[in-house]
């Protein structure tokens, strides 16, 4: 289990400049050192309406553009509520970056009311993700929002 208050304290002293550049490469990279059974973890920005862009990320290269109308990045984006899915293969218009890819938590990052992007973590470990990380993760983005000038 993961330690997600540690975790917590560990990125507020990592980030310790407002970078959004450099505070987003930083998380991506505590979350794949430091959480179990994931295959990527990055960021997709919104940099044009209803469309996300790659950003910051650890893992295989990966899909660009997403639009807000396709995959759980998709979702989460449009919703801007955090999409946890135990099967990506049960979800019809899922983004199939690296066919490894079983489970995915995806958080929105909302700053001053504004969608800025998501942070999208995938599992090849089928149902790899809990109540408790998807409220660790959140605890996570909270404080790269905090830290960050966007």
């Amino acid at each position: 289990m993961t330690d997600y208050a540690l975790l917590a304290r560990q990125l507020d002293a990592l980030l310790d400049t407002p970078d959004w550049l450099t505070n987003s490469a930083q998380t991506c990279a505590l979350i794949m050192q430091e959480v179990p059974d994931l295959n990527w973890a990055g960021f997709y920005l919104q940099r044009q309406p209803e469309q996300l862009h790659l950003g910051p990320f650890q893992g295989k290269p990966a899909c660009h553009p997403i639009p807000f109308d396709k995959g759980v990045c998709g979702a989460a984006a449009r919703t801007r509520q955090t999409q946890r899915i135990d099967d990506v293969h049960a979800i019809a218009d899922h983004i199939a970056c690296d066919s490894a890819s079983q489970a995915e938590l995806v958080v929105p990052v909302v700053v001053d009311g504004r969608l800025w992007g998501v942070l999208d973590l995938d599992s090849p470990k089928p149902g790899r993700f809990s109540a408790d990380d998807q409220a660790g993760i959140e605890a996570l983005i909270e404080v790269f929002i905090a830290r960050t000038r966007f």
